[in-house]
């Protein structure tokens, strides 16, 4: 009787899941002149996973961007989901609710809604540890992703991957569209520059939903554990690589506020391990960058104490420098490659250049190798930068090939 009752439960919340998914679709355009399957994403998924978690014990790995529809996963498991006991969350970069500093300590906490103890893996710990899995039979993970190799998001997924294949814990990836995911484009990482901005050896644009990258990283045997995660992916439905530019309902972390910032990231981000802004301690993060060494500029800015920026980079500092203000969104999702000239010409601007790239070497990690600063100190062409790239970069595509599993 008690299986009957559950059975039925979890049909109910089903039919509720797939009522709410039709009034609350993602928006989304593709290029594609039939209509598309209507776009749903992991979480919304219930018949996919819901029964794998029935009388277990669940840690979920979320942050804001964890939403079906116009209700959040947490909550939706806490009131709809059955016999199983939701037992704490995880927070990444940027906290819970996703309102800390890029580079913030977040500390361990309570979710004043539910409860439910937070504890953060990005503070002392990054990777779950053999304690705070102890009590947990799954853990489930569902953040929204932007594509780029340093957007750490994807570092937490692969600590939490390896802290689950080592303590015996079953993972459940909810997917979702990747808005970068039509290009691959970037060098490829090597080994020597791992850090948390760089845990794998894929480009800076790798053009992977997070659930084909958890997937790649299970079967190419990435784990420092060297032992295989018990991973299921809950796929998307209505997603394509290519013919789906897929508009994040909700800014994945609080300096990529709108497409327009998430389109230009792959390529402005590289200016973090530089004495150039990217506009972070302005309204328009990702949108602006400059410097107070730029003399030849179309904008300027200065950047200040905000939300998600308690003390930007160049703060109180007169940056001159260029915008995206004259391109349009539908423009900008075409960006089909890293866009290096943005890069070389205010390298060529400046006037004091060795401290153009910051003496911490950042940039090697953003880029994933020592070679491209390198390059564009030496004033090697965009051209020949971006063969250079090709050898290791078609080795990825055709690797790649083997995880996808949306068409491209």
């Amino acid at each position: 009787m008690l299986l009957l009752n559950m059975l039925k439960s979890n049909v109910l919340f089903s039919v509720f899941m797939l009522l709410m998914t039709n009034c609350n679709s993602v928006q989304q355009t593709t290029k594609a002149e039939s209509k598309p399957e209507q776009l749903q994403v992991g979480a919304q998924r219930t018949l996919e996973y819901l029964p794998q978690i029935q009388g277990k014990n669940v840690g979920l790995v979320v942050n804001q961007t964890s939403m079906m529809g116009e209700q959040h996963l947490v909550d939706f498991l806490v009131t709809n989901g059955g016999n199983c006991k939701i037992k704490r969350i995880f927070a990444p970069e940027h906290g819970f609710r996703g309102t800390a500093d890029a580079g913030e300590h977040v500390a361990d906490g309570k979710d004043r809604s539910t409860g439910l103890p937070i504890k953060s893996l990005y503070g002392a710990n990054k990777k779950p540890s053999k304690e705070d899995l102890a009590d947990l039979d799954v853990v489930i993970f569902d953040i929204q992703d932007v594509g780029a190799r340093f957007y750490t998001y994807i570092s937490t997924l692969h600590y939490v991957m390896d802290a689950c294949a080592m303590y015996g814990k079953k993972l459940i990836v909810l997917d979702r569209p990747n808005p970068n995911g039509h290009y691959v484009d970037g060098p490829v990482l090597e080994k020597k520059m791992q850090s948390f901005i760089g845990m794998d050896e894929i480009p800076i644009v790798h053009g992977m939903t997070i659930g084909e990258l958890a997937t790649m990283i299970n079967n190419e045997n990435w784990l420092e554990s060297k032992q295989k995660c018990d991973l299921n992916v809950v796929k998307c439905i209505g997603y394509e690589h290519n013919n789906t530019r897929y508009e994040v309902p909700i800014a994945p972390s609080p300096n990529l506020k709108t497409m327009r910032s998430i389109y230009m990231y792959p390529t402005l981000c590289l200016f973090e391990g530089t004495e150039v802004s990217v506009g972070r301690g302005t309204d328009t993060p990702f949108e602006i960058w400059g410097s107070p060494n730029i003399k030849k500029a179309v904008v300027s800015f200065t950047p200040m104490p905000n939300p998600g920026n308690k003390d930007p980079f160049q703060n109180g500092k007169l940056c001159n420098g260029f915008s995206i203000k004259d391109r349009t969104t539908k423009d900008l999702s075409n960006i089909n490659k890293i866009d290096l000239s943005l890069i070389i010409d205010l390298y060529k601007q400046t006037e004091v250049k060795k401290n153009f790239f910051l003496a911490n070497r950042f940039f090697d990690k953003l880029a994933g190798n020592e070679q491209l600063r390198q390059q564009i100190i030496d004033g090697v062409t965009e051209d020949n930068i971006r063969k250079s790239w090709q050898p290791l970069l078609e080795v990825f595509k055709q690797k790649r090939k083997k995880y996808l599993l949306y068409p491209e």
